[in-house]
Formats: structure tokens, C-alpha cells, sequence
């Protein structure tokens, strides 16, 4: 789908973390760092066109448009948007069923991710590839977790 990135500037001024629990479960609706999302956070849509610097998180038993199902480090070297491409396609293959319970091509679903741009890679050591899954239809409550959607 597409690909996203990071502010560098925004990264080093340390950003900003939601309030969260002992398991690391977001407590509250908080604006956060783009740097702070973690898998299992639960989001409100972002313009997925350009670069994104924060996010909207909220606790995962209310009403959100995104949620983080997998995580993936990219191995070390020189920066390729084309590689990065290849990466993000871990979101719609095994990850994605084995979180949804059925096949991204049967799901009713859709996936994004965020990876790191250029500058976020070799300025910040970036390699994090967060793929995202939302439901077209329209905000859910709770995890998508095992829904066969």
C-alpha cells in the first residue's frame, strides 16, 4: 500500500509515549511520537500520502480506524526504497493471516505499514517495518485479532 516515514528532527527531540500499563497497553487517547508505536497499539487513521510524524493512539477497547499486527527489522546496509518494498510485503502475506485467521486476498481487510525513509535510515539507524491493519468499513472495538474478516 504505502510507504511512510519518519521525521528525524521529531526523533531526536525524544518524542512523546503514551500513558501505558504494566504490559505496555495504551491507557488513554494520547498524540505520541511516531517513534513510541508499538506493536498492538491501536490508532486513528493518518493521511498515509507523506511522511508522518505522530499518532493518535487510543486503548484497543474503543473505537479506532488502525491497529499494529506485526513488526519487522530490516537487515543492515545501504537504504532501497525497492528493498523496503519487498519488506512490506511480510504485511500481507504469512503475518497477516496468521493474525486475521484467514488469507489477506479472502480477508474483507486492508493493510498499510510504515517503514524509514532515507534519512530516518542513516541518520537514526532506522529498519522497523510496522505493517497496519484497518477495516474499510469503518472504525472497530477491540483487536482484530483472530476475526477471519
Amino acid at each position: 500500500m504505502s510507504l511512510s516515514g519518519c521525521s528525524f528532527i521529531q526523533g531526536l527531540t525524544g518524542g512523546n509515549d503514551a500513558n501505558r500499563d504494566e504490559q505496555g497497553n495504551v491507557q488513554e487517547q494520547d498524540n505520541i511520537d511516531i517513534f513510541s508505536l508499538k506493536l498492538g497499539d491501536c490508532k486513528m487513521a493518518d493521511d498515509t500520502t507523506g511522511e508522518i510524524m505522530q499518532a493518535e493512539v487510543v486503548p484497543c477497547d474503543e473505537p479506532h480506524d488502525e491497529e499494529v499486527f506485526f513488526e519487522s527489522k530490516m537487515a543492515d546496509g545501504e537504504y532501497d526504497e525497492a528493498a523496503i518494498e519487498v519488506a512490506g510485503e511480510v504485511c500481507y502475506g504469512q503475518s497477516f493471516t496468521d493474525f486475521v485467521g484467514v488469507a489477506w486476498d479472502d480477508s474483507t481487510l486492508d493493510v498499510w505499514y510504515l517503514s524509514p525513509t532515507e534519512q530516518t535510515w542513516n541518520e537514526m539507524d532506522d529498519r522497523l517495518i510496522q505493517c497496519i491493519v484497518t477495516d474499510p468499513a469503518g472504525p472497530t472495538t477491540g483487536t482484530l485479532k483472530g476475526s477471519k474478516k
